[in-house]
C-alpha cells in the first residue's frame, strides 16, 4: 500500500490515521531556527466530519485510504434510514441521517443523485451538487415597496428554508448553493 511522508502533505490530500480516513484542510511547513522541520496540518475526519490539528516530524508515514465514490440515486426515507440506489448495479444501501449529514439532507430530493464516500466498502458520508435547482413551496407574498433589496425566507420542495429577494414567488424555481445554504438565482423556463 502506498505511503504519504511529511513532504507529501498538502491540501486535498487524503491519509489514514489509526483506521480512519481523513483529508488535509489546511497546513504549515514549520523551518524553526533550532532542530527539525515539522508540518502543522487540520485534517477532517471524512466519516464524522470532524476537524482536528496535528504535527507531522520528518520518518512519520501515513497510509493512503482505501477510498471509492459511487454515483447513486437517493430514493426516500423510510424513516429509520435514507434509501439510495447504485445507478449501476441496482444494488440499494440505507444510511443515517448522521452519516448523510444534516446540512446535505435539506436539500435533497427523491430521485436526486449523490456522489457516496467508501472506505473499505463502507458507506462513509454524502456529497451533493454544490448547486441544486429546486422549488419553492411557500413564501410570503410581495407588498409594494419591497424591492429595496431585502430578503424573505422561503420553503423549498426538500424542506430546507432559504433567505430570497421579495420578488421571488412560491411556485418558482432558484438555484441554491448547498454549501452555504443561499440563493443563487431564479431559474428561468
Amino acid at each position: 500500500m502506498a505511503t504519504i511522508g511529511m513532504g507529501d502533505i498538502k491540501k486535498g490530500v487524503r491519509l489514514e490515521i489509526d483506521g480512519n480516513p481523513y483529508k488535509v484542510v489546511e497546513f504549515l511547513h514549520v523551518k524553526p531556527g533550532k532542530g527539525a522541520a515539522f508540518v502543522r496540518m487540520k485534517i477532517k475526519n471524512l466519516q464524522n466530519g470532524k476537524v482536528i490539528e496535528k504535527t507531522v516530524h520528518a520518518g512519520d508515514k501515513f497510509e493512503v485510504p482505501e477510498l471509492e465514490y459511487k454515483k447513486m440515486q437517493y430514493l426516500y426515507d423510510d424513516g429509520e434510514f435514507l434509501q439510495f440506489m447504485d445507478t449501476e448495479t441496482f444494488d440499494q444501501i440505507g444510511l443515517t441521517r448522521e452519516q448523510v449529514g444534516k446540512d446535505t439532507f435539506d436539500f435533497m430530493i427523491d430521485g436526486m443523485e449523490a456522489d457516496i464516500l467508501f472506505h473499505k466498502g463502507k458507506a462513509i458520508s454524502v456529497e451533493i451538487p454544490q448547486v441544486v435547482e429546486l422549488k419553492i413551496v411557500e413564501t410570503p407574498p410581495n407588498f409594494k415597496g419591497d424591492s429595496q433589496g431585502g430578503k424573505k425566507p422561503a420553503t423549498l420542495e426538500s424542506g430546507a428554508v432559504v433567505q430570497v429577494p421579495f420578488h421571488i414567488l412560491e411556485g418558482e424555481t432558484i438555484k441554491v448553493d448547498t454549501v452555504e445554504g443561499k440563493y443563487l438565482e431564479r431559474v428561468k423556463s
